[in-house]
């Protein structure tokens, strides 16, 4: 399977790789069956995503998209965080393997589970924004 140099590199050196104590939303996804699974903690201030970790178990991509997402919307507002699309994890990457994309939407929907998760804290009904995941092609 061939990686893209900045797959290998999100992958080697993770970016934002931990948890953040008294987090403002935390989103878990996964799926037991793939072992992938991601954890994404946001602190956010006046709307800005000032902070963002991930805990990140599976495969060097589920880690590499994790890594990159985080990247992505950190110093953003909640609405461009939202914006986070699958997609736009998968260009960020130069790519990934057919059979690794399941990774992206992970990671797009770690980030938008989290930001359901803090506005539920902030008592705001959240947007139906996290659909279930699908089975990966892994799992077949």
């Amino acid at each position: 399977m061939l990686y893209s140099e900045k797959v290998m590199d999100h992958f080697s050196n993770p970016r934002n790789v931990g948890e953040i104590e008294n987090a403002d939303g935390i989103g878990e996804v996964g799926n037991a069956k793939c072992g992938d699974i991601m954890k994404m903690y946001l602190k956010i201030d006046n709307g800005v995503i000032t902070d963002v970790k991930f805990k990140t178990f599976g495969c060097g991509a589920a880690i590499a998209t994790s890594s990159i997402a985080t990247e992505m919307v950190k110093g953003k507002t909640i609405k461009d965080a939202l914006k986070l699309t699958n997609k736009a994890v998968v260009e960020a990457l130069d790519g990934l393997p057919p059979v690794k994309l399941h990774c992206s939407v992970l990671a797009e929907q770690a980030m938008k589970s989290a930001l359901s998760d803090y506005y539920r804290r902030q008592g705001i009904d959240p947007v139906p924004i996290v659909g279930e995941i699908g089975e990966c092609e892994a799992c077949h």
